[in-house]
């Protein structure tokens, strides 16, 4: 019977320590993808996130007309691009987009306000806050057709920056960049710290005895009997 009860401890022994060890494997695996994910997210999200809200784009779009678009080849034309499928390499092939802007808000225009003078002339149109991106989000071939080629001298809606006025983009929200640089932030660095706080309570020697400090302490037996005999005495 005794025998029994020690082989159930022992596997039971055994089990803990294995789920220990896969949990553990798992944690320290998660903590590593955790800073890869974080450094990759930096230049790509986090810093453009941040660019943005320093720019400062109107929350409403205004509206815009384009004046000019020149299709160009090689990297000495090429020397700034309206849209690039891909943000960490040179630009080949370019679509280059200038329009004329009015801080009339898109939804109050109408045909009448043709006549209106520009607030801002002859600037460059970017796809985006980045001006690239990666497919599917980002298609310059799509792009250079809607706002490109044939549609000059229609309005369309537009984002230009307050704080830069001569940055004018065509995509652009406050809520979602904001969230983007929120949950690019808190997640990699929650489940880092999170599973550098499982992995340190359990194999940091210093750990364990800070938090069992504070607990009750308790007699042994041997004590207990050794108290008795030195007060018999």
């Amino acid at each position: 019977m005794a025998d029994t009860s020690k082989k159930k401890d022992l596997s039971l022994i055994s089990v803990a320590e294995s789920a220990k060890f896969y949990t553990s494997l798992c944690l320290g695996t998660t903590a590593i993808l955790s800073v890869f994910a974080f450094l990759f997210l930096i230049p790509f999200v986090v810093d453009p996130s941040i660019s943005s809200l320093m720019a400062e784009y109107v929350p409403e779009p205004v509206t815009c007309v384009v004046i000019q678009h020149v299709y160009a080849e090689g990297l000495r034309n090429c020397s700034w691009s309206s849209c690039r499928e891909g943000c960490t390499k040179e630009a080949t092939r370019c679509h280059q987009i200038h329009v004329n802007y009015s801080r009339i808000p898109f939804k109050d225009w109408n045909y009448s306000n043709r006549s209106v003078e520009w607030d801002v002339v002859n600037t460059r149109l970017f796809i985006n806050a980045e001006g690239c991106g990666y497919p599917p989000s980002v298609n310059c071939t799509e792009f250079a057709k809607q706002y490109g080629y044939n549609t000059r001298g229609t309005p369309f809606p537009c984002y230009y920056s307050k704080v830069y006025p001569e940055m004018v983009i065509v995509r652009y929200s406050w809520d979602d960049t904001l969230r983007q640089l929120i949950l690019s932030l808190a997640i990699p660095n929650l489940l880092f710290a999170a599973s550098i706080g499982v992995l340190s309570y359990w194999y940091c020697p210093g750990c364990g005895k800070s938090c069992h400090k504070y607990m009750h302490r308790f007699p042994a037996d041997d004590e207990e009997h050794f108290n008795d005999t030195s007060t018999t005495y």
